[in-house]
């Protein structure tokens, strides 16, 4: 596990899976964040949110220019995993009970039938549709209640950054047993004809976000905007973490 933006990541995807594993050996519950573009950017203008982030197991890195700027600043090689990829892996598995939480009921109906080809059990999962509500007014005891009557190990969290984050923080306390895994579109990925995943040979190429753009042009690039505004800032401020930086000033 690394820090680098000052977010705290795993990037190994065997690593990833087996923190899983071993937490969920341990009594209570835990979160995982699935931090793109988007969240990075938010967490480093809110320190609050930046907390939230950094307060769960750890988060994987669903942004293709992370690796890219670590291999410019560190000189070391890091892997992008993202929320669609941990969301089919862990779903493939078949080696967890899972819940649904987010979107809307077609949605997840939708979502539930497509998965069934991955994994029959998951015909027996819950999916829920949550109110649409800020992160502070869910009934978060109401919610935990339902799901430590199930005892899934999985709670997958599909509510949109930031929402989704401050959820994961203020249901933990209220769970017996699980992790949560937030991971944004990944569940309309994978319901029918709602949104698609870009090529695979766009994301190798750290091109996902052109792919996104064509989708959903107004927000997607509003989003850049704002990313591409703090960029320059974060990356002079890990530039000077680096050892290189250090050595050149000597």
């Amino acid at each position: 596990m690394d820090t680098y933006f000052n977010i705290r990541y795993e990037f190994h995807r065997d690593s990833v899976h087996s923190a899983i594993d071993n937490r969920l050996q341990s009594k209570g519950a835990d979160y995982i964040c699935v931090a793109d573009g988007v969240i990075l950017d938010n967490a480093n203008r809110n320190p609050e949110y930046l907390k939230v982030v950094n307060s769960g197991l750890f988060s994987i890195c669903d942004s293709s220019f992370v690796p890219v700027y670590i291999r410019l600043i560190h000189g070391e090689k890091r892997n992008q995993y993202c929320g669609a990829q941990i969301f089919r892996d862990i779903v493939k598995s078949g080696k967890y009970r899972m819940a649904f939480y987010g979107a809307n009921q077609a949605i997840l109906e939708s979502l539930r039938r497509n998965l069934m080809e991955m994994n029959p059990d998951v015909k027996d999962m819950m999916f829920r549709e949550l109110p649409f509500l800020e992160a502070d007014q869910f009934d978060y005891a109401s919610i935990a209640s339902e799901i430590n009557a199930d005892k899934p190990d999985i709670i997958w969290i599909s509510l949109g950054a930031p929402k989704q984050e401050y959820f994961m923080h203020r249901l933990r306390p209220h769970l017996n047993h699980g992790v949560l895994i937030a991971v944004g579109a990944a569940f309309k990925f994978y319901a029918d004809g709602t949104e698609k995943r870009a090529p695979d040979w766009m994301v190798n190429h750290h091109m996902e976000f052109l792919f996104r753009i064509t989708q959903e042009p107004r927000k997607q690039i509003r989003r850049c905007r704002s990313i591409i505004q703090s960029l320059p800032r974060l990356f002079v401020h890990e530039l000077k973490q680096s050892k290189r930086y250090h050595i050149t000033r000597k």
